[in-house]
């Protein structure tokens, strides 16, 4: 069995693939859409992350692939139709990077709260502005969580040891899930009316895109603050910037992009803004987990006919 690695993957990844008997692995990381399309046919599984695009174009060229494999959670850049069409498994691995996103969420909105980016640059400048950063305190405050998986729930037991309040919505949840986290469930429009802070939790799809956006943020709370480290895409950037600016909220962090690299956004023009380029599963220990989970799903797979974590399991494959 021929694998292709085609995003960087941590080495507990790639040994995992070429210590195993009857599997063959190629790195190449650098491939442009073209090329990778000129080669895909080779391959029977395919390790990717965020950047490589799993097209219908290039499902069409790749004849014996049975099954891709994310090393991480989001899968926006695979046509998961055209996969399942063609009888290929998608799988990611939801599990190994939960605990680094969840602390990310949590290292932004404490950021936020006490100006720590702003504190470190004006301080680089040689300026004292300890007057001008007064911050706020998360004690007692309102955290609402749009999602409540995998990532929101170890966000909801962080926030309540730092004795925040936490109120959360997700449909798709079994409601029992908020009697163990012992979380109030509510509306989504209770968590724009009741919130200090929302930190949204919650994949890129029809329903989420612009979730957040100038209905809707304009019925945020005065003075509250929006974080996200899911996907980019959920916040609408540009009604996210208005509402900034004209002070209705008090800040916002975000992690993800709709476009990324972003370049300069009008957003970054406000002190009230802080951002991170994408750094919510960057830990090394993640990085391994994800890499160690995605490989040993894909040999699993093709070897065994294993199949954790596959988010198409109507395809004909399994």
């Amino acid at each position: 069995m021929k694998i292709l690695v085609s995003d960087p993957l941590s080495n507990v990844g790639i040994e995992i693939f070429q210590n195993t008997p009857g599997v063959e692995v190629d790195v190449k990381t650098d491939l442009s859409p073209s090329e990778l399309e000129g080669i895909i046919g080779e391959y029977h599984g395919l390790s990717i992350r965020s950047k490589t695009k799993v097209t219908a174009s290039l499902i069409a060229k790749a004849k014996n692939l049975k099954v891709v494999g994310r090393a991480g959670i989001g899968l926006d850049n695979v046509d998961i139709p055209a996969a399942t069409n063609a009888g290929i498994a998608v799988m990611n691995t939801p599990f190994g990077n939960t605990i680094t996103t969840a602390e990310h969420t949590i290292a932004l909105l404490m950021a936020l709260s006490r100006n720590i980016p702003r504190a470190t640059a004006t301080m680089k400048e040689g300026k004292w502005e300890k007057k001008n950063l007064k911050g706020r305190e998360i004690f007692n405050k309102t955290l609402g969580l749009v999602g409540i998986g995998n990532i929101g729930s170890i966000v909801a037991d962080r926030a309540m040891g730092l004795r925040m309040k936490v109120i959360a919505c997700d449909p798709y949840q079994d409601d029992r899930i908020f009697e163990t986290l012992g979380i109030e469930l509510v509306s989504f429009d209770e968590i724009l009316a009741k919130s200090d802070y929302i930190s949204i939790h919650t994949p890129k799809n029809d329903e989420t895109t612009h979730l957040f956006n100038k209905k809707t943020l304009s019925m945020m709370k005065k003075g509250a603050m929006l974080i996200n480290c899911a996907r980019g895409g959920i916040v609408h950037e540009d009604d996210l910037y208005e509402a900034l600016k004209s002070n209705h909220l008090g800040g916002a962090a975000l992690d993800v992009f709709e476009t990324e690299p972003p370049g300069i956004l009008n957003l970054m023009e406000l002190d009230n803004f802080i951002c991170s380029s994408h750094l919510g599963a960057s830990t090394h220990e993640a990085q391994d987990n994800v890499a160690r989970d995605v490989a040993t799903q894909i040999v699993g797979y093709l070897l065994d006919g294993d199949a954790p974590n596959i988010v198409n399991p109507s395809n004909e494959c399994t």
